[in-house]
């Protein structure tokens, strides 16, 4: 894996990550497939409810009324928000029995939204 030197280096960003053809990519450039599909993935992301879902998510996995009780959100309105989070690559759905059970497709996802929290919280 290669490293970015130099004074251009953001802390956190240190790693590249490498192309498809093993040539290294700088965070700071990436392609703008890249840079289209991480927004498209914070814009699912950029829902309250979606949110809470997340962090839901992240502490176990669960399914549809689970969610709804915790949060105190209407089932047609988790399901669809659901529907945004499966559809960006977010959760994953697994059918057991009569219920879908839900999970984060990855733990990177739910540092975004906890480090977004924290974010918050620190400026208030």
């Amino acid at each position: 894996m290669a490293t970015v030197t130099g004074s251009g280096a953001q802390p956190g960003l240190a790693d590249c990550t490498p192309a498809a053809d093993g040539s290294p990519v700088s965070p700071a450039h990436p392609p703008q497939s890249v840079l289209t599909d991480a927004g498209d993935l914070l814009r699912a992301l950029a829902a309250p409810v979606r949110i809470a879902i997340v962090l839901q998510l992240r502490a176990a996995d669960r399914c549809v009324h689970e969610l709804v009780d915790a949060l105190d959100v209407a089932q047609p309105l988790i399901s669809q928000h659901l529907r945004v989070l499966k559809t960006a690559g977010v959760v994953q759905g697994e059918r057991r029995g009569r219920e879908v059970v839900y999970r984060l497709a990855d733990d990177h996802l739910a540092h975004i939204v906890v480090d977004a929290v924290a974010h918050v919280q620190e400026g208030k």
